[in-house]
């Protein structure tokens, strides 16, 4: 008989991908094997609090029972038809998500790099369809310190030098300006200007938040030149904040509103643009697609994520505990944290150099049983599952404490 392969260790694990994966991830050393609700456990049992919920693609925690009761139904009816022929799921899908966005109509597709892309074709469409710029000439201004993506357009407008260099040549047709500086955007539009495309907080940087006024200026700038306002939700989305949308927390209504990460429910990739109908209606058969953009499954989960943000309780529940998670941090500024930015449940802190980096303070919080994720230098990043309890949000930032005092 044989005997049963023995089940490798995380350090195994972990020395067995150094051949045969691309290095183009530097994870934590913790090898996740199992994860409800806020918590994942690794190959050996030990357990952990996830406060990073996969950059916000799992805002309603891992295995949420609605979202895997939605996957199992339709795995046993219809994965895929691509988009050649019609399925059963993806109308009601649309019709609600533009609903809950305020939008017209839904342009479905994959991952967030992807709806990017597809919001930035949707713009220079429109701006030579409707805004008559003259052929090849249209332009889309951006922020620095921006993060929207990886592919090689979207890295041609990040002012992240890890993410640009080797990487060249670059796509033309766009132009950057500092983040939260309304002259300085004022002065980048003109006469070509498709759209304006900014993320209403700046995950990557930071979670960086502008002033107030900051994306009412956007709007009413937009409205004045002519040209588009896209806002990129993808990570700020689907109640992360407190409200849907970031752009809630000013009453601004874009033109497109890019979705991603949540809206899969993190147990498949779905994005979307979302958009007035004069903007998306630009779009004619067989000039843009995706093979599973849209797909019955996709759609099946992405239905259950609106019901539940329909609800309106996650929404509540990321402003309620937003309170406990930025006291818990003004709690700690002075001692081992210099600043924080918080919005809804999820902030940036700042550690005092002195301390560690911010991969340093990440590996010490990973060894007490808390995930988190670094971003540049000292900062760290805290995105828990909006379905965690005041409790287990108060026990990690007890554990932050003793880190940072230690």
């Amino acid at each position: 008989m044989t005997a049963p392969a023995r089940t490798r260790t995380s350090a195994e694990l972990i020395r067995a991908e150094e051949p045969v994966l691309a290095h183009n991830y530097h994870p934590l050393p913790v090898v996740v094997a199992g994860a409800e609700g806020a918590w994942v456990e690794d190959v050996e049992g030990r357990r952990y609090l996830d406060m990073l919920a996969g950059y916000s693609a799992l805002n309603f925690g891992h295995r949420h029972p609605d979202l895997i009761e939605a996957a199992h139904r339709q795995l046993d009816r219809l994965t895929l038809t691509s988009r050649a022929f019609h399925n059963d799921r993806l109308a009601v899908f649309a019709e609600r998500l533009a609903a809950l966005t305020g939008q017209d109509m839904v342009l479905p597709m994959n991952t967030g790099a992807e709806a990017v892309e597809s919001g930035i074709k949707v713009a220079r469409k429109w701006a030579y369809d409707v805004k008559g710029v003259p052929d090849g000439q249209a332009t889309i201004v951006v922020a620095a310190e921006n993060f929207h993506g990886r592919t090689t357009t979207i890295v041609s407008f990040s002012t992240d030098e890890t993410a640009r260099t080797g990487f060249g040549p670059f796509t033309p047709g766009f132009r950057i300006v500092p983040y939260n500086d309304l002259a300085a955007l004022e002065a980048a539009v003109d006469d070509t200007t498709a759209a304006v495309l900014i993320e209403p907080i700046q995950g990557e940087a930071g979670v960086v938040i502008p002033d107030d006024g900051y994306l009412t200026g956007v709007r009413e700038l937009t409205r004045r030149k002519g040209c588009l306002f896209i806002a990129d939700e993808i990570q700020s989305g689907l109640g992360r904040t407190g409200h849907t949308l970031a752009v809630e927390h000013e009453g601004v209504e874009p033109d497109v509103v890019l979705l991603g990460k949540a809206l899969g429910g993190g147990i498949v990739p779905v994005s979307a643009v979302v958009a007035r109908r004069e903007v998306l209606g630009v779009l004619r058969p067989g000039e843009h697609g995706s093979t599973f953009g849209g797909n019955p499954l996709a759609a099946a989960v992405g239905t259950a994520v609106v019901e539940l943000l329909e609800t309106g309780e996650y929404q509540r529940r990321a402003a309620e505990l937003g309170v406990v998670l930025r006291g818990g941090l003004a709690s700690l500024v002075g001692k081992g944290v210099l600043g924080f930015r918080a919005r809804g449940l999820w902030a940036g802190v700042d550690i005092d150099p002195a301390i560690g980096t911010g991969r340093e303070v990440s590996e010490r919080l990973m060894r007490e049983g808390v995930l988190v994720k670094d971003t540049h230098g000292s900062t760290i990043r805290l995105a828990p599952p909006l379905t965690i309890t005041s409790g287990e949000l108060e026990s990690a930032l007890g554990t932050l404490e003793k880190v940072l005092a230690h």
